[in-house]
């Protein structure tokens, strides 16, 4: 009933315009960067100082020393070009990042994102989400719909510290696409064999 990784990720290239720029998060979203069709022509920025990203490497053509912002190895397009964190957080700062996917803990109905600590928890850090939510021109968050605890994640209110309020334009979910409204989330899409009533999220629905 639900969507693959794949299938997520997919639904989230769908929603991309071709020729835009494109950062994303760790975790889910890197799947996005090995299946985006050449004929969209993404670029894709990671914050680290990279534009030009094109999907995981090969083992014979792997790098140690080529990596994305959450450490995994990449390779790169052809004029891929590389500059320090200054002028990459300059490109997002400035509004030049037309999408960004990022993953997420929680999101609400109005919009507003937690995606960088569980109080508690071991904190990694906040690295690029809260540049990112504010300047890029339509942020996605994707994540799995339920905790492990079988708790949706999509809310009235986030419980957690806030990454951006008022800052997801879309959620993609293993379960569908939603919009944030306001007060409720519109459904967009819903993967094959789900129910409205199976998302965990009564009165939530518009």
């Amino acid at each position: 009933m639900s969507w693959t990784k794949e299938e997520m990720a997919d639904e989230v290239i769908s929603l991309l315009q071709p020729g835009s720029s494109l950062n994303l998060g760790i975790g889910l979203p890197t799947i996005v960067a090995e299946r985006i069709p050449k004929d969209l022509s993404i670029t894709i920025h990671s914050e680290n100082g990279l534009l030009g990203i094109d999907g995981r490497p090969t083992s014979s053509k792997v790098s140690p020393t080529l990596i994305n912002a959450g450490k995994e190895t990449v390779s790169v397009k052809p004029g891929a070009s590389f500059f320090d964190s200054s002028l990459s957080f300059g490109m997002i700062r400035g509004g030049h990042i037309d999408f960004c996917v990022l993953g997420a803990m929680q999101v609400d109905a109005e919009g507003s994102l937690a995606n960088w600590m569980i109080p508690g928890k071991k904190v990694t850090g906040m690295g690029g989400a809260m540049d990112l939510v504010h300047g890029a021109g339509t942020t996605i968050a994707m994540l799995n719909h339920f905790t492990k605890k079988g708790e949706a994640k999509l809310l009235k209110k986030c419980s957690l510290p806030l990454t951006g309020h008022s800052v997801i334009d879309l959620v993609v979910s293993d379960l569908g696409v939603f919009k944030p409204q306001g007060s409720k989330f519109e459904v967009v899409k819903l993967a094959g064999g789900v129910s409205r009533e199976s998302l965990g999220m009564e009165n939530l629905l518009l």
